[in-house]
């Protein structure tokens, strides 16, 4: 039997021909080779320094196995290159006759890894930041004819910046890549990305396509311009850019040159990459990518998996990476406390995704991005592989599907006549946490991964000591790791090492003896030859001839332990749901119902849901197929609607670096995972309109939802209600508590906030009247919407003498203020308020927190009420919701006001201040089901909502939260106990640490991953 033990990449000059004996002679035709390649990978334009050699680099591998791509494999076949290109590929590929011929029996020969997301030979971006003390930056400080913002970077092109970086390669390589799309992640418009092959030398050979994708985020990167400082200003800023742009390609006459425009709109041709921060960023991405007809290429995060439905929504092809999560150390209960259990079971849930986008049947690539140790790649991948991926999806999602994404398969990604010489050589198949990786060559280079084991020298030997005699001799143990026996009556472990082609072996003869035979010699074509020195120090002569193979030892199958994974929840807390609920027919029975109508209070009454509206009101109502709920002793209400909250808002209430941010929207950052949601569905509300902060004069435009738990953002969304928008007045606005470094932004006093108004009024009214050629600006869009009472102001407010400015200042451009929010001297201005025709959102008895709140009492709004103003109590803060019908209740306390009354300030005259009391706020027929079901008076401290039931479906129900509690209790402990046992295996762990969630208020200000509060 013929045995190859060529060195990896020094092969015979003919197939005959034994192997260089002298290692000298092998390192110099290692040399003259490499040289060949680098000559012949050289560049025409450079001048030769020393003697030229123009030899091409070719070579035949041969005997391997050869996965050409996912779908095909060859066995027995011959992969030729030849000046670092494919040539041939298969069973009957013609082997030239000046090729250098690579014995690869036994192994296996796979494309190697394309990553279309990397910083490979880019400088990392500088984020100091500005001092601490520093002013705002309002413009960019970019030199030169660019954009007005410097988080658009799409001027920038990493091939300008790319070098290739050997330090950096080689783990790439090392982890099997071969090819990559490399790009500067810095900004939300960053520029063109570069492909590059991980090959050495310079930079000029190894780049494949010079601009291969455009690339976004909502990360504004290393800019220390102040705006965006949210992530409604990203997407704002995004979706302005796209505008810009588009109106610069038509009318460049007006802006003069603008280089950013200009690369934004030629970067339009090539594939868009787009980075999300998570599952929610996709959709918010997506749906940029629907209003500007672009089908982005999608860098996730890893949490996708918990929304597939809403990931194959998006048509993308994602890229993923597979940074899983790290066990936490749960061995500390005190510790363990902090850890959520939505942390956990993103822990034991994440080596899912990928195996959950093939089953979803959604395009994806794998990268090694995010990963801290590029060493974890590949048994990342065999995890994935573990927890359901299988292995032809993962080498296609290495090597096809990124290719094709990015439109270079014609280059890489597969083992074709024509493509780049890109391709690794392995001990055996892919995926096998046994397979070495021996080699890795990229465009006709080899690149050494491991020597150990290339020659699989396992099996049974004569060997012949002269003088001394024969003895049969087994080699088991693994290519990497042999392990030698004398065979004889009693078998005798000896001692063996290879290096290269060098071999040294230790060979008890007798039982009894200490004493070994010491052989050192060279591995040959079909023998092993050499000296050495026998038990008495004799010098001897031996060689070695292999015999046959080691019987095959039966594998011992180890029982796998099937992976068990909980549920995905919907929202993933442990509160979600393990399928979302569905919309019932609901009769009611005998309650207290309070309708908030001319029928007042009904004692002993039925109301029944059919279809997600209120279909009776009576006594005695038939149930048909309704699902029937006993209310005797128990009291329904419509559902509490909070007419100011910030709930479910992610990464930011404020946009806070201009006077006038009326661009951005809540509606594009709803975080539907928010407890606080299911919080307050325990308290009753069914509804809560979200607004922006109180940072600026005139604020983003605000989202009304309905607390639909477990639902996405879209589906969170009040369709069809008249858009509202937020403005401030007051200390806020002005900056006045900000600190000494915001003391440059317009407004700096009250005199200045309403010349910001009439300014902005002024501006919106000259841009309606510019036609339909002008620049479309998403700013002037929504004032121009006020203008025209389409779109209605919700306003934060204190002092009585702001209270009137604004109102003036609204007739004089002919609109109306809808509601002044907190307005804690709203009693001082009722009359006032009422006939301008403007409502009240407010605070049962808060005061004395501010200069501009000294004046409140806790009668206010019982007088404004009295007076004609349609008056809410509001929460503006995520604990107070809950229990907003005690607010609701304290006018009853401090001003007399009468029971219902008093619930309607936050049901239907919220709904009223909302233009949605046509369909909520009430119990009548044909309102929407939004009723809440109390276990006493609405009113009543002691009142508990048992069931909270939204548009017909029964969000929350007190005998499921109990459920759910016991339900947590047991999946934390599963789990709890799941990480202990990683502990134990000597699984590296993380100190469990405690993340809280976000919780904003008005005056909340985004700052990195916290907020500060203004005061």
């Amino acid at each position: 039997m013929k045995r190859a033990f060529e060195k990896p990449g020094i092969a015979l000059l003919s197939r005959g021909m034994a192997y260089a004996m002298n290692r000298h002679r092998s390192k110099l035709l290692l040399l003259a080779l490499l040289a060949a390649g680098s000559y012949a990978n050289a560049q025409e334009t450079y001048p030769v320094n020393g003697i030229a050699d123009p030899r091409e680099g070719c070579f035949a591998f041969t005997h391997a196995t050869i996965v050409k791509d996912a779908q095909t494999t060859v066995n027995n076949a011959t992969l030729v290159i030849r000046d670092g290109k494919i040539v041939d590929a298969g069973p009957a590929a013609l082997i030239p006759k000046d090729a250098i011929v690579v014995d690869c029996k036994g192994k296996y020969i796979y494309p190697s890894f394309v990553d279309i997301y990397s910083s490979y030979g880019l400088s990392e971006p500088k984020r100091g930041g500005s001092p601490w003390n520093a002013a705002p930056q309002f413009l960019s400080n970019t030199k030169g004819a660019y954009g007005w913002n410097q988080a658009i970077k799409s001027e920038i092109n990493a091939v300008e910046l790319f070098a290739v970086d050997e330090g950096k390669a080689t783990p790439l390589r090392e982890a099997g890549f071969g090819t990559v799309l490399t790009q500067q992640a810095d900004g939300i418009a960053r520029g063109t990305a570069a492909l590059v092959t991980l090959a050495g030398g310079k930079e000029n050979k190894v780049i494949i396509r010079e601009k291969a994708a455009a690339s976004y985020s909502f990360d504004k990167g290393s800019s220390t311009q102040n705006y965006p400082n949210s992530l409604m200003g990203s997407v704002a800023l995004l979706r302005q850019t796209y505008l810009d742009a588009q109106w610069y390609k038509s009318q460049p006459a007006k802006e003069g040159v603008n280089l950013s425009l200009q690369a934004w709109n030629a970067n339009q041709q090539l594939p868009q990459l787009f980075e999300a921060a998570d599952k929610w960023d996709v959709l918010r991405a997506d749906k940029i990518g629907d209003e500007f007809g672009v089908q982005y290429i999608i860098k996730g995060s890893g949490n996708e998996y918990q929304r597939m439905t809403e990931m194959a929504a998006t048509k993308a092809t994602f890229i993923l990476p597979v940074n899983f999560p790290g066990a936490i150390d749960m061995e500390d209960p005190n510790d363990a406390r902090f850890v959520s259990l939505a942390e956990m079971k993103h822990w034991e849930m994440a080596p899912a995704e990928p195996g959950a986008f093939e089953k979803a049947n959604i395009p994806f690539c794998l990268t090694a991005a995010d990963l801290k140790d590029i060493k974890q790649f590949l048994a990342n991948i065999r995890k994935a592989i573990e927890y359901g991926l299988t292995e032809q999806k993962a080498l296609e999602a290495l090597t096809k599907t990124p290719a094709t994404t990015l439109k270079a398969y014609d280059k890489v990604g597969s083992l074709e006549a024509g493509k780049l010489a890109n391709f690794l050589i392995t001990s055996g198949p892919l995926f096998s946490d046994k397979t070495i990786l021996y080699q890795n060559w990229i465009q006709g280079n080899r690149y050494v991964i491991k020597e150990d084991g290339w020659n699989d020298i396992r099996g049974i030997y004569t060997v012949t000591i002269t003088p001394g005699g024969s003895y049969s001799v087994e080699v088991k143990g693994t290519p990497t790791a042999p392990a030698l026996s004398v065979l004889q009556k009693d078998t005798l472990p000896g001692r063996i090492d290879v290096n290269g082609k060098l071999i040294s072996l230790s060979l008890p003869l007798v039982k009894s003896s200490k004493s070994s035979v010491r052989l050192s010699g060279i591995i040959g074509d079909n023998s092993w030859t050499g000296t050495g020195a026998d038990t008495t120090g004799t010098m001897v002569k031996w060689n070695a001839v292999f015999v046959k193979a080691a019987p095959a030892k039966a594998d011992t199958v180890k029982k796998e332990t099937p992976i068990v994974l909980g549920p995905i929840y919907y929202p993933f807390n442990g509160y979600g749901w393990d399928k979302l609920p569905t919309q019932q027919d609901i009769l009611i029975k005998n309650t207290t119902v309070w309708t908030n109508e001319k029928e007042g209070k009904l004692e002993n009454t039925d109301v029944l849901i059919r279809n997600g509206k209120i279909a009776q009101v009576g006594k005695n109502l038939a149930a048909g197929n309704a699902r029937v709920i006993d209310g005797t002793g128990k009291h329904l209400s419509a559902g509490i609607i909070d007419e100011h909250s910030h709930i479910a808002i992610s990464k930011g209430v404020n946009e806070s670096s201009q006077a006038v941010t009326s661009e951005v929207r809540i509606a594009d950052v709803l975080n539907p995972d928010d407890v606080n949601i299911y919080r307050q569905l325990s308290g009753g509300v069914t509804a809560s309109h979200l607004l922006h902060g109180s940072a600026n004069p005139i604020g983003g435009q605000s989202q009304l939802i309905k607390l639909r738990w477990g639902q996405n953002a879209e589906d969170l969304k009040v369709a069809n209600w008249d858009p509202f928008i937020k403005f401030a007045l007051g200390e806020n606005v002005k900056q006045s508590n900000w600190g000494e470094r915001n003391t440059v932004r317009f407004p700096q006093s009250r005199m200045g906030v309403e010349q910001i108004y009439v300014d902005a009024f002024t501006r919106a009214r000259d841009y309606e009247k510019q036609g339909v050629n002008k620049r479309r600006d998403l700013e002037l869009d929504a004032l121009v919407e006020i203008l025209h009472q389409k779109r209605f102001i919700t306003c934060h407010s204190y002092v009585q003498s702001e209270i009137n400015m604004l109102m003036h200042v609204a007739d004089s451009f002919h609109f109306h203020v809808n509601t002044f929010t907190h307005i804690l001297e709203g009693y001082k201005v009722a009359d006032k308020m009422k006939a301008h025709g403007a409502g009240a959102g407010t605070f049962a008895d808060w005061w004395a927190y501010k200069m501009e709140v000294q004046d409140a009492i806790p009668a206010n709004a019982a007088i404004m009420q009295r007076v004609g103003v349609v008056t809410a109590i509001n929460s503006d803060d995520a604990e107070m919701a809950r229990r907003l019908n005690q607010e609701a209740a304290k006018s009853i306390k401090y001003a007399g006001m009468g029971e219902e009354d008093a619930l309607k300030m936050v049901t239907l005259n919220p709904a009223r201040l909302l233009h949605v009391d046509n369909r909520m706020g009430s119990i009548k027929v044909g309102k929407d089901a939004d009723v809440v079901l109390w276990s006493d008076h609405p009113l009543s401290i002691y009142a508990k909502a048992d069931k909270t039931i939204v548009d017909g479906i029964v969000e929350f129900d007190r005998d499921n939260d109990l459920q759910l509690r016991k339900r947590i209790a047991e999946e934390r402990n599963r789990l709890t106990q799941k990480l202990l046992g990683e502990k134990k295996k000597g699984t590296p762990t993380t100190k469990a640490a405690y993340a809280p969630d976000e919780m904003y208020h008005c005056e909340d200000l985004q700052g990195g991953h916290q907020h500060d509060v203004i005061k």
